[in-house]
């Protein structure tokens, strides 16, 4: 099984285009340790012919452009990737779907039922897509049964609904409903390995952790250092927890949560806040993570499992 990191930073890349914080500034300014970053995606396939997109970021075309898998191959259009599988409708997770448009038959985009609800109703983005490609939507089945999404058949892939939060425009926004947020567990049954993938993860239940426990590598959420990351810089009056999101630091949070793993297990964190400090590679919040065997996804990561 390949992954490919197609975008490693949360909502509005890195650095975001409104923001003027110390990272930001400092990758505008070319300062060595600040990588830029777009927003996050990955691509997994089982051969390196046939992709499948998780999530479809407002950067795709500029991800896609980066990546030859994605190329088309063997006729006057084309794309190496196959299927869309998307694990929320949160804006930065589904805003690419409409420079996918021009796609010469429906797109497979698979899907919980909270999600395609969000995406019929509150941002009808599939409703539009019908108007040029179409989709042929796949329900996504959030109770752990297996799905074969097309261009990754040969991988045995399964849900697992998360604690965290749907979109401001969903209609159960403030009641949350099991597939609004989901992790993936994808099984290569060729090599007998396993990746966990949740960039949105506000808590790890005994669930979640049985799912990263029995994985060779998790790629988890990495947006915030603390809690309070965003009311401290005076951004936001919401804490991390408040928006779907597990910070890194302080007590019962991700390292905490990953240094309990079995030591064989790689530990990479996905979906990087443009205000986290350890976007800084010389940071004392990095030298933490790399101490404790965590490392910090970037774009055109390749993770073979």
């Amino acid at each position: 099984m390949k992954i490919r990191v197609l975008g490693a930073a949360a909502g509005g890349g890195f650095p975001q285009w409104n923001c003027n914080c110390r990272n930001c500034q400092s990758v505008r300014a070319g300062l060595p340790g600040f990588e830029r970053r777009t927003q996050s995606s990955i691509a997994v396939s089982a051969d390196g012919a046939r992709w499948t997109l998780i999530n479809a970021s407002p950067d795709i075309l500029q991800q896609f452009q980066a990546f030859a898998g994605t190329w088309p191959t063997g006729g006057l259009r084309g794309c190496g990737i196959e299927s869309v599988v998307l694990v929320d409708a949160q804006i930065d997770h589904t805003t690419g779907l409409y420079m996918l448009r021009e796609k010469g038959s429906p797109w497979p985009i698979w899907c919980t039922d909270p999600v395609y609800e969000d995406l019929t109703r509150g941002n009808p983005i599939l409703h539009l897509l019908e108007h040029y490609c179409g989709v042929n939507r796949r329900p996504l089945p959030a109770g752990g049964q297996p799905f074969h999404p097309e261009g990754s058949e040969r991988l045995d892939w399964q849900a697992l609904p998360l604690l965290s939060a749907a979109p401001p425009y969903s209609p159960h926004r403030g009641n949350p409903v099991p597939g609004d947020n989901v992790g993936l567990t994808i099984h290569d049954p060729a090599t007998g390995r396993r990746v966990f993938y949740a960039p949105g993860l506000a808590e790890v239940d005994e669930a979640v952790f049985a799912a990263m426990s029995a994985a060779d590598c998790v790629m988890v959420d990495g947006t915030f250092w603390t809690d309070d990351e965003m009311i401290s810089m005076g951004l936001s009056k919401k804490r991390a927890r408040d928006i779907g999101h597990l910070a890194q630091s302080g007590p019962g949070g991700m390292i905490e949560q990953l240094a309990r793993l079995p030591r064989h297990i790689r530990r990479v964190l996905i979906h990087i806040n443009n205000t986290n400090p350890i976007l800084d590679d010389q940071s004392a919040e990095r030298a933490t993570l790399t101490a404790a065997g965590i490392q910090v996804a970037y774009d055109g990561m390749e993770i073979d499992l």
